[in-house]
């Protein structure tokens, strides 16, 4: 066996894991992207293995999401919907209720980590402006949109690698994840409730929600003018997107041609569109294939396999999967661990790779660093001078994985 191979895999994951290489400044993309380019330095990878072992489609489908939010995102259409929730401040437990269902339904349908990005910044100013503890808050948006991104292929990045790679029909994948999804939903709604009864008490005191004109000018780029027009085409790209994903047309070619239509517009530049792509998060992918390529042409995966199976911990059991996804996703982060995980899946058993979906998903609630979600609440609440601690987050985000991965156990067992 050629160890390089496997060296530089476990080199690059354990990177991953700590999320920095010590005295150097490369986050996680950094080091995926250096792993890949050892696999390929190496001769473990050849340039031409290397190429055919990204997943296109996906790559393909992923982007051209990112195309379509981003449209909404410039039309001002997440703002809009940000400050209509935040009309309702002054019933506190039906506004988190309401901003938990819009963050989910949003996040299912796009990407978690734009809704996260596009309702921090309103959110976090409006509460600050009524007097009111935004903890709550801005935890519920980010429990909510790992949840709630759980439901559907297109949700967040892993669900569109195990879609794609899995073969998954949009329909199918649906009506297994959503159930599970929606209880978990619920569930993060009661503990927020719990935890936080005396700052969801109902106030009769409250300021009026700010108006968009008078907010931080600093921030102007992060919540644009709300445009009709530019996001009506947003929301019929996303309604006709959705609508193909059930017929048996390629998802990656309905959404790139739906993208590339946004694309052809008279007044929003595509360069505007473009600059809102994440290309740190492709480069992630793109990576992470090369490594993991590295990694099973060294037939890792079958060792790493028969070890599993010799202590009993075998993936073709749900209950195994689902533990191994959780504890994994909360290592190396889910992204990373889906693509690794995805190696021992059985292509005939479809529950296999909704488990995966949904556990690795539900896993990033857990603790503060689990998702992108997570921190991009966190990142953007601090630029308004709220600290969301490791602790604070740990309070909620700990018992409501807890649940949501007990539900979705108990769903597994029911629909088997």
């Amino acid at each position: 066996m050629n160890y390089t191979p496997i060296i530089i895999f476990s080199l690059t994951y354990a990177g991953i894991a700590l999320g920095r290489i010590p005295g150097l400044n490369l986050d996680r993309n950094g080091i995926a992207l250096l792993g890949a380019i050892a696999m390929t330095a190496t001769g473990a990878v050849s340039i031409d293995r290397a190429v055919k072992s990204i997943d296109v489609p996906t790559i393909v489908l992923l982007y051209s999401l990112m195309v379509i939010s981003a449209q909404l995102r410039l039309g001002g259409f997440y703002t809009w919907t940000a400050e209509k929730i935040a009309a309702i401040l002054k019933r506190p437990k039906f506004f988190l209720f309401v901003l938990m269902s819009v963050s989910a339904i949003l996040s299912a349908l796009l990407a978690n980590d734009i809704i996260c990005i596009a309702f921090t910044p309103v959110l976090s100013y409006s509460l600050i402006s009524a007097g009111m503890n935004p903890l709550p808050f801005l935890l519920a948006l980010a429990l909510s949109s790992n949840a709630g991104s759980a439901a559907t292929i297109i949700g967040n990045p892993q669900n569109m690698l195990i879609g794609q790679t899995g073969g998954l029909h949009f329909a199918s994948f649906t009506a297994w994840c959503l159930p599970p999804s929606a209880a978990a939903l619920f569930l993060i709604y009661l503990i927020i409730c719990h935890f936080y009864k005396k700052d969801l008490a109902a106030l009769d005191n409250i300021s009026k929600p700010p108006e968009p004109e008078i907010m931080n000018i600093e921030h102007h780029e992060i919540w644009p003018e709300f445009n009709l027009w530019q996001s009506t085409k947003g929301i019929i790209a996303v309604i006709s997107t959705v609508c193909l994903f059930f017929t048996d047309i390629p998802r990656e070619l309905t959404a790139l041609t739906v993208a590339g239509i946004l694309l052809c517009s008279r007044k929003m530049e595509s360069r505007e569109i473009l600059s809102l792509i994440d290309w740190n998060l492709i480069t992630l992918f793109c990576a992470l294939f090369v490594v993991i390529q590295g990694m099973e042409d060294a037939g890792l995966p079958a060792l790493l396999m028969t070890k599993l199976a010799e202590t009993g911990a075998d993936l073709t059991s749900l209950f195994n999967l689902t533990a191994v996804s959780t504890i994994l996703s909360n290592i190396v982060s889910n992204v990373p661990a889906s693509m690794l995980l995805i190696k021992f899946l059985d292509k005939s058993n479809p529950s296999e790779w909704y488990i995966l979906a949904v556990s690795s998903t539900f896993a990033g609630n857990l603790i503060l660093i689990g998702s992108i979600a997570n921190l991009i609440v966190v990142e953007q609440a601090s630029k308004f001078g709220i600290t969301v601690t490791f602790r604070e987050h740990a309070k909620t985000g700990i018992p409501a994985t807890i649940m949501s991965i007990l539900v979705l156990v108990a769903w597994a067992y029911i629909i088997s």
